[in-house]
């Protein structure tokens, strides 16, 4: 079976070359006017001044945390966090980078071609790099993890400890290693929603204030000093964020199923040739859809685009699903049927069974992003009601918006209730981390195209900024639109795929403390597993409001100081630039300031929990913390995109008697500032701070069972 994965290797340098093809080839080609290149550069170099400064933030604690874990927990498990932060950062880099290459190139493509099939291909194959490198660079770093530390039955019956031993039992070093490289990519991931979030929509926030409400001046307007750091915002968070998100997000999900793997075989619930398999099956399922991905990819790189390019690139997607399902199936056979091969009583389907998994999270991801797009898009009743209604003023916005988001919760939490049972059924838990990762199989293809999205509002905000022909801007918003859906579909597998992962992970949790041939009980009536369930709830709650305070406050500071840059005679008139550098050194500030104690919580929560109350008071923490967390996400998400469609809504001019300028749009536009925050700051850290802690939990789950000071017999 070592040749499988050698072949899994083979297929990320080709997934990598890929990469570097459309990196250079992007680069390649040509900025524009001399505006355009200037503005273009601001913008790289604004996003290259803050992603320096955060590293080195993210670099020292990445390297104490190391340490801690390699001196208490396990010696290599140092080196693997290390490992998963690398790889994080390399996709965020490269991501930021070339989305900043290719905005202003896709601008200049349309003020060329007035094409938007020529235009989707520029923005398209920077969005590619950010994809691929996602899939590639994660794989490539969970690979090398396996190649050094083999998941096996003679490393499972080792037990490994720190560099100082302190005379723990029970940690099983690959497993912990494993662990420990999800982690580290992780808190990388944190960093940068946190930081980026706060920085993009404090910005963003802040622009509108100054352009919209207090100087009615158009959106993106150069004279306006914060729109430069908006621009800067969409790719340090929407790109490079998004990237170190989603690498975590299809991480997790791989590290938890060879983790449940592992610790059925430890409990004796399968046999040693269906773990082998079964540790194995993942890698092999997550390569299969990397190169359904390239397949996907590929097609819409070579495909002529026509004037609605949504239908190609809806096509891309579903042919790397369609190709991860056919050749997850043929993974499957290749795996589980085998002559004598005796599978568990729990594979009601036999060898199907894994593979049956896999597509019950590839449908209910997609079913959720469907469900997402139904309340967030302008083609269906909930945004254009919430857009009619700004008339009757903000009140009846913000009631009606958070209506929508409450709403919008049910039927997403049912499916995911109804995929876990049914994976459950078919597979055990063994099946539930197996839906989760096939929801971000081909993640690949869903970063590429949602990142696409991004670039192209760039290249609009450009199109605007350097008053180019307003054709240009029609061309640039269509894509935007589009990729406005294609993020609502992104958005869904990211919050199913945290669900199912994190279930997983808890389950994984329990088992490490419990003892073989008991039965994995997490017991509700201790008043130890409710007391860290309701605890967990309101750190969710306390989390979500630090986050939204910290942007708030961000963005009163960087509206105000825009004001006073605005007040330099000749700004306002177009006839001198204003001081983009010193508000995005502002921008920069504030977010760095603000994101430490936020990105931190989620290391230091289960630790303060387990040292002080033990396994089972942070095993209700994990509970508490996930019932509260995927509601409260999947309602800052689509409350906060219904928002903002609302209000793009009535600019179009769809709502007769109220465009912009009108009280309504007005009324809108402060829906949209809430919203801002709940889906772009908010709303994506949820999933990451909850997967974070129950990875936290699973690397230290055995000083918690060893050392916690205060019991109670």
């Amino acid at each position: 079976m070592g040749i499988l994965i050698y072949i899994v290797l083979a297929v990320i340098v080709l997934a990598l070359c890929y990469v570097a093809f459309n990196y250079f080839h992007v680069r390649a080609m040509k900025e524009g006017t001399e505006e355009m290149a200037e503005m273009a550069g601001i913008i790289r170099s604004g996003a290259s001044a803050f992603m320096k400064t955060e590293y080195r933030t993210i670099s020292i604690v990445a390297v104490l945390v190391a340490l801690l874990f390699s001196l208490f927990v396990e010696w290599g498990s140092g080196l693997t966090f290390i490992l998963g932060a690398v790889m994080s950062s390399c996709v965020c880099i490269l991501g930021m980078r070339s989305a900043t290459y290719a905005n202003v190139r896709t601008a200049n493509k349309a003020r060329e071609s007035l094409s938007i099939g020529e235009t989707v291909k520029v923005a398209l194959a920077g969005g590619s790099i950010s994809g691929l490198a996602v899939q590639a660079f994660g794989m490539l770093g969970f690979v090398l993890v396996l190649i050094i530390s083999p998941v096996n039955t003679e490393t499972l019956s080792l037990s490994g400890h720190g560099l100082i031993d302190v005379g723990l039992t029970g940690i099983t070093p690959c497993l912990i290693r494993v662990t420990t490289y999800s982690l580290g990519c992780s808190v990388v991931a944190m960093f940068n929603r946190v930081a980026g979030g706060n920085y993009t929509k404090a910005a963003d926030i802040s622009s509108d204030i100054l352009a919209k409400i207090r100087h009615d001046l158009p959106e993106d307007d150069s004279r306006v000093p914060n729109v430069v750091a908006d621009f800067i915002g969409d790719n340090v968070n929407d790109i490079a964020g998004n990237c170190s998100d989603l690498l975590e997000s299809f991480v997790a999900t791989m590290a938890a199923a060879v983790m449940i793997a592992g610790m059925l075989f430890v409990r004796g619930e399968i046999s040693e040739e269906i773990f082998k398999v079964a540790s194995l099956f993942p890698v092999i399922l997550a390569g299969a859809g990397l190169l359904s991905c390239l397949l996907g990819l590929g097609f819409a790189a070579i495909k002529k685009m026509g004037e609605n390019p949504s239908k190609e690139l809806n096509l891309a997607t579903w042919i790397s699903a369609g190709c991860t399902i056919l050749l997850g199936l043929a993974a499957s056979w290749l795996l589980f049927k085998k002559d004598g091969i005796l599978l568990p009583d729990n594979f009601k389907l036999g060898w199907l069974s894994p593979w049956l998994s896999t597509v019950l999270g590839i449908g209910s991801g997609v079913a959720i992003g469907s469900i997402t797009e139904y309340y967030t898009s302008t083609d269906f009743k909930p945004t254009r009601k919430l857009a009619e209604i700004a008339s009757e003023g903000e009140a009846f916005v913000v009631t009606k918006g958070d209506a929508i988001g409450s709403r919008s919760c049910l039927l997403p939490i049912l499916l995911i209730a109804i995929a876990l049972i049914i994976a459950g059924f078919v597979c055990g838990i063994y099946g539930v981390a197996l839906s989760a990762l096939g929801m971000l199989a081909f993640v690949g293809a869903t970063v590429s195209i949602d990142a696409f999205g991004p670039i192209a509002d760039n290249a609009g905000g450009l199109a605007e900024s350097c008053h180019l022909d307003a054709k240009v801007r029609v061309i640039t918003d269509k894509l935007d639109s589009v990729g406005n859906t294609t993020a609502a579909i992104g958005k869904g597998f990211a919050i199913g795929s945290a669900a199912f992962a994190t279930v997983s992970l808890i389950v994984a949790y329990v088992s490490s403390y419990i003892g073989a041939g008991q039965e994995l009980v997490l017991n509700f009536a201790s008043f130890w597993v409710i007391a860290g369930g309701i605890l967990g709830g309101a750190l969710i709650e306390y989390f979500s409001a630090l986050l939204t305070d910290n942007t708030i406050e961000s963005a009163k500071i960087m509206a105000d100081d825009g004001d006073r840059l605005l007040s330099i005679p000749g700004v306002l008139e177009g006839k001198v630039k204003p001081d983009y550098n010193r508000m995005i050194a502002t921008a920069t500030k504030q977010a760095l300031r603000k994101m430490l104690l936020p990105s931190v919580l989620a290391l230091l929560i289960p630790v303060v929990g387990g040292l002080l109350f033990g396994v089972e008071f942070v095993g209700g923490l994990l509970i508490g913390a996930t019932i509260v967390a995927i509601p409260r996400a999947i309602f800052m998400g689509n409350s906060g995109g219904a928002f903002d469609n609302a209000k793009k809504y009535i600019e179009s001019g769809a709502v007769k008697g109220h465009g912009k300028g009108s009280a309504a749009h007005k009324a809108a536009v402060t829906g949209d500032t809430i919203g801002d925050t709940r889906k772009d700051v908010v709303g994506v850290a949820l999933d990451i701070f909850i997967k974070s802690m129950s990875t936290v939990a699973n690397t230290l789950v055995s000083v918690f069972n060893s050392i916690h000071l205060i019991k109670f017999k």
